[in-house]
């Protein structure tokens, strides 16, 4: 059964999906940032972005670049990477994701293996509509100990406690980061030349 959930993302629901039919379409769709497809134990989504939803997702992916640039910090973002595990039939490909911490542990690496390799410090999900289904659990389930979330109108971090996310007013792969900070730098995207709100996301790096 397929349930559409919006078609300005064109956001499509399978059930009844088996973890095979799940790698085949990871494997026709490599090398590609869209659609994304949120894997949970039979269940499928497919997302794909509105430009909207790519403004702000790369809006984000910015502002972490300043800040890596500014505080001199070694970053690795691996973008919409395939994050999953057959053992537990669970996987997710993020709007974006940021290695801090653990960036030396997958610096030049092709390909991440979660039973060897460490799941990202913290990843960026934009979702301007109730999502089809609910994806922390799968996050928790993968240990990512980060999430920012974005709704169009805050960007709310939550962190992963006792094998739930609770929101937090900072950042902890990036102590300095705070989400109030963070939701006035998107709001400032939503009226300001990118030339001229770049600039104002170095300022606030470099005040940091």
């Amino acid at each position: 059964m397929a349930t559409v959930v919006s078609t300005d993302e064109q956001r499509i629901l399978l059930r009844n999906v088996s973890w095979q039919t799940y790698e085949r379409l990871l494997a026709d769709q490599v090398d590609r940032s869209a659609p994304r497809f949120t894997f949970d134990r039979g269940e499928l989504e497919i997302m794909s972005p509105s430009p909207e939803h790519e403004r702000y997702n790369e809006a984000v992916r910015v502002i972490i670049d300043v800040l890596a640039d500014e505080l001199s910090l070694e970053i690795e973002g691996l973008g919409a990477a395939t994050f999953k595990r057959e053992d537990i039939e669970r996987g997710f490909e993020p709007d974006s994701c940021f290695y801090v911490q653990n960036e030396a542990r997958v610096r030049g690496k092709s390909r991440i293996d979660l039973s060897v390799d460490p799941p990202p410090d913290f990843i960026v999900e934009i979702e301007f509509f109730s999502p089809s289904h609910d994806k922390f659990p799968i996050y928790a389930d993968l240990g990512v100990p980060e999430v920012w979330l974005y709704n169009g109108a805050k960007l709310a971090i939550f962190m992963l406690d006792g094998g739930r996310y609770v929101e937090s007013d900072r950042s902890a792969a990036l102590p300095s980061v705070a989400s109030a900070d963070l939701t006035e730098l998107l709001e400032l995207r939503k009226t300001s030349r990118r030339t001229s709100w770049l600039r104002g996301v170095r300022v606030w790096a470099r005040g940091l």
